[in-house]
C-alpha cells in the first residue's frame, strides 16, 4: 500500500506541510509506503487545452499529454493507493501551483458523455487538507461552497473524498518584522500552542482511517 501526499503550500516545513507529514504519518504506522511532493519544487503548468486527453483512440485518451515536471507524479498518482491534498487558502482558494494542478490531474479523468463519467479505473481514498488564516465560522460563511464542490467532485472521481480544515493558522514566526494588526497575536500564538497539536493529531487519525478503508 502506497500513499502520496500534495503539498500545494510554497512553504516546505510550516502548517499544511506539517499536516501531511502527520497523515503520511498515521499512513506509515498502518504499513504504508509514502511519499510527500512539493509542488513548488516543480516546473510545470496548467491544463493548456490541447485536448489530446479527449481524442478518439487517441494514445494519450484519458491521459494529459503534457511533458514536464509534474508527468512523473501524475503517473505515480495512477497507480497509488491514497492520495493526500494540502493547500493553505489564498484569496478564498487553493493556491495558484494546486489549482493548476488539480487541472492535470481531473480533467483527463473527466470525459465528455451525458450524464459525465470519470476514467480513473479504481476506487480509492483521497483527503484535502486546508489551511487558513480566518475562523471557522469565517470559512463556513465564505469558502464552504467551494470546498464542498471539491469534495464533491473528488468522491466521483475516485470514489470517496473528506477534507480536514485547520483555521487561525499562525502565519509568521515572528510578527514583529511584519506590518501587522488583523487580529490579537497572543491569542493566535496561544491557539498555535493548544488547538494546531490537535489538528495534527486529526491529521494522523486521518492518515490511519485512509488505510484501513482500503
Amino acid at each position: 500500500m502506497n500513499a502520496i501526499a500534495i503539498n500545494g503550500s510554497p512553504r516546505k516545513n510550516w502548517n499544511t506541510a506539517m499536516l501531511l507529514e502527520k497523515v503520511l504519518e498515521g499512513a506509515a504506522s498502518q504499513g504504508a509506503e509514502t511519499e510527500l511532493v512539493h509542488l513548488y519544487d516543480l516546473d510545470f503548468k496548467g491544463c493548456t487545452s490541447c485536448f489530446s486527453c479527449k481524442l478518439k483512440d487517441g494514445k494519450s485518451y484519458g491521459k494529459c499529454a503534457m511533458k514536464d515536471e509534474l508527468t512523473p507524479v501524475l503517473d505515480e498518482i495512477a497507480d497509488t493507493d491514497m492520495l493526500i491534498l494540502g493547500s493553505p487558502i489564498y484569496f478564498g482558494t487553493v493556491t495558484g501551483e494546486m489549482k493548476s494542478f488539480m487541472e492535470r490531474l481531473l480533467f483527463p479523468y473527466l470525459a465528455y458523455t451525458r450524464p459525465p463519467s470519470y476514467l480513473f479505473t479504481r476506487k480509492i481514498p483521497v483527503a484535502c487538507l486546508y489551511t487558513m488564516n480566518v475562523s471557522e465560522q469565517q470559512m463556513k460563511e465564505q469558502y464552504a461552497a467551494y470546498i464542498g464542490a471539491y469534495e464533491h467532485l473528488l468522491a466521483m472521481m475516485f470514489g470517496q473524498a473528506e477534507s480536514l480544515c485547520s483555521f487561525e493558522t499562525l502565519q509568521f514566526e515572528d510578527y514583529n518584522k511584519v506590518v501587522f494588526s488583523y487580529f490579537d497575536l497572543e491569542e493566535r500564538r496561544e491557539r498555535r500552542r493548544t488547538v494546531f497539536p490537535k489538528d495534527c493529531a486529526r491529521a494522523f487519525e486521518l492518515g490511519v482511517r485512509l488505510t484501513q478503508s482500503r
